[in-house]
């Protein structure tokens, strides 16, 4: 593809997100729409597909500076074609000649840029994307209404953590135990041609030293790796499965944390994946077999296993409960969602989690441990969220998450854990995705003296 073809497929792909994500609707995930558009456009190449791709990424990584700049120039519009445009001269550093080469009208190449568009961008030039005079959640990219939020979660420091959030991740992978072992897995993939090192904190996870695809090789197919987070697998560990336990995965989706607990368990025990989505469930039913997991038994939330849920009332040793959140720790990933997010999305959730929390807890056995994670940054769901918890159920108490860091990966968990009850991950610290977690348990219940005759 030219040059121009390339910015013509970029305004093309990232219009179809704008207008199907970023109109005050939660339209599909940017990664679905971008598929999408690529299967319906066949003869784009692979190289030039990635650079899309990379592009329309970045562009929604800074999205809120090029619409402040729009603003500023009074250009006429906040279309995706405007912020391509103003892109191309504020971070790569074109000029309106080399810009007017690219829309030209040609083949494949956006129409010309009309005299109100070339006005505002000729006012741009020479100019650099940060300004002195944008407001730090602009400067963050951030929506106005979450900056108090982020703040509160991370005090004067907030500015770099968001900043990392800003990074484009790195691909993860868990060796699944129950087909290799790390130093195999990672033998398996370099005879792929792909390279790895050993994560920093998760004993079986595995990081390539540079981006590339590995569902269509062996080492994936034969279920020797799965794609994960280093900070989900970290989550998946704070449940501490061990063999011949029973464990509940409240919020299972698509099944990553549940298969890395069965991995854990060695398939002895049981694994109860649930959700309220039966089509997720049944979606992480390829996953389970190609893992060769076969403790794990799928259960849909719905009324017809009401009766069995009630039935399993103080069942479980472990109850994970991974709640549906806002994914704000999910952002280099999903930079649409920076964009997405409304404020009722944050005031439906976070009662939702509660009823969740607490419908989650009535199956932890006395001794039993309950895990809440979030992969959100946000404190509404996180702290207050347990705080609020522990109000309605006295019968929990949290524990360190540091403590039980040290009992099962046999380390020392990083420094400002010591400070604090609970899981705190970010890209800035750790390297991982944003993610929370609380640890708790329930408490014994004390035994009925028998009365004296």
């Amino acid at each position: 593809m030219t040059p121009g073809a390339r910015v013509a497929a970029t305004i093309e792909l990232l219009d179809e997100i704008v207008s199907r994500s970023l109109m005050n609707e939660r339209g599909r995930p940017a990664d679905l729409v971008a598929n999408a558009y690529f299967r319906s456009r066949r003869f784009i190449g692979g190289g030039d597909r990635r650079a899309v791709s990379e592009r329309v990424w970045s562009l929604l990584r800074r999205y809120g500076q090029l619409t402040w700049w729009l603003e500023r120039t009074r250009h006429p519009d906040r279309s995706a074609r405007a912020v391509v445009a103003a892109d191309l001269i504020l971070v790569e550093s074109n000029n309106l000649a080399q810009l007017a080469a690219m829309f030209d009208g040609g083949r494949y190449r956006p129409a010309p840029l009309d005299e109100a568009e070339l006005r505002a961008l000729r006012q741009m030039e020479g100019h650099s994307l940060p300004h002195p005079e944008q407001p730090d959640w602009v400067r963050l990219n951030v929506q106005e209404w979450v900056a108090p939020h982020l703040i509160e979660a991370y005090g004067e420091g907030w500015g770099r953590e968001i900043a990392a959030l800003e990074t484009p991740p790195p691909v993860d992978l868990r060796v699944n135990q129950l087909k290799a072992t790390v130093e195999q897995a990672q033998a398996a993939l370099a005879k792929e041609g792909i390279d790895t090192e050993p994560m920093r904190y998760a004993p079986q996870g595995l990081r390539l030293t540079r981006r590339l695809s590995v569902v269509s090789g062996e080492a994936f197919q034969n279920g020797l790796v799965e794609i994960q987070d280093e900070g989900s697998q970290l989550v998946a560990a704070l449940v501490d499965a061990k063999p011949g336990m029973q464990i509940a995965d409240y919020c299972a989706g698509a099944g990553g944390k549940t298969l890395a607990m069965a991995a854990g368990m060695n398939n002895k025990g049981r694994v109860v994946a649930m959700d309220v989505y039966e089509s997720r469930l049944d979606r992480s039913a390829q996953r389970l077999r190609r893992a060769g997991a076969h403790n794990v038994e799928r259960r849909a939330l719905d009324i017809d296993n009401r009766k069995w849920l009630k039935r399993q009332a103080k069942a479980f040793d472990r109850v994970l409960v991974d709640a549906p959140c806002t994914g704000t720790g999910t952002w280099r990933r999903n930079p649409d969602g920076r964009w997405t997010l409304q404020p009722k999305d944050l005031a439906e959730l976070v009662p939702k989690q509660a009823e969740i929390l607490d419908a989650a807890a009535r199956l932890v056995k006395p001794g039993g441990g309950l895990i809440y994670a979030t992969c959100s940054v946000l404190p509404a769901e996180n702290e207050h969220q347990i705080a609020a918890f522990l109000e309605r159920h006295p019968d929990f108490e949290t524990v360190p998450a540091g403590d039980i860091w040290r009992d099962v990966l046999a380390s020392e968990p990083p420094p400002e854990m010591a400070a604090s009850p609970y899981l705190r991950l970010s890209p800035l610290k750790h390297g991982t995705d944003g993610f929370f977690a609380a640890t708790l348990v329930r408490k014994q219940e004390e035994k009925k003296e028998e009365a004296a005759e």
